[in-house]
């Protein structure tokens, strides 16, 4: 697959079989602004959600913030590794500078209700995957990325608290390099069609 076959949005049969992220140290600008952005969520609100909970939601980074969340991150991370190198810290810090566009997904249980949490969970991530269609039919690409701030605490409390969690950060931008394929399972080992042995 060429670079020009990646997140063809010539009809929405063609975008499918042709998604793909992009990396966000790798995008540069313009990224969705303000009314964009607003659109894309949007969109994304059309995710399944058994029990009508939004067990999500979203926060986005402005970039005269962008600061202030890698010194969110580099203290977090100096307090559970207190003896951590420079380039662990500045790894960690430059990925909250990268992309135009930061988006910040936390899973948002609802726990008093008869929906099951991991119901919740897979909204959530419905949730984040719409998000990506809706960036790339906008023309961009983005990215879904976790990584150490996503399981650690006081990130998450940079944006809200327990019981929520970080699902991923949301970057979005233009792509800056090539888009190229990633290895992707045989069909053969994921898809079987059930041929139960018939019964006694």
């Amino acid at each position: 697959m060429t670079e020009k076959q990646f997140n063809d949005l010539s009809s929405l049969a063609s975008y499918l079989p042709s998604r793909r992220s992009g990396r966000p140290r790798d995008m540069i600008a313009p990224g969705p602004g303000k009314a964009q952005i607003e659109e894309i969520v949007t969109i994304a609100l059309r995710t399944p959600d058994h029990g009508k909970l939004a067990p999500w939601r979203v926060v986005a980074v402005s970039d005269d913030q962008r600061s202030l969340l890698a010194k969110g991150i580099h203290n977090a991370y100096l307090k559970e590794r207190p003896d951590a190198g420079r380039m662990e810290l500045e790894s960690l810090e430059s990925m909250a500078c990268q992309a135009p566009t930061l988006l910040v997904l936390l899973y948002s249980p609802v726990e008093s209700t008869k929906i099951p949490l991991w119901e919740q969970e897979l909204s959530c991530g419905a949730f984040a995957m719409n998000i990506l269609h809706a960036t790339h039919a906008m023309g961009f690409v983005g990215g879904w990325i976790t990584g150490w701030p996503a399981f650690n605490d006081d990130v998450r409390d940079l944006f809200g608290a327990a019981p929520e969690r970080i699902a991923g950060f949301l970057f979005l931008g233009t792509a800056g390099a090539e888009l190229t394929e990633r290895p992707r399972p045989e069909l053969a080992d994921i898809l079987s069609f059930w041929d139960p042995a018939t019964p006694d």
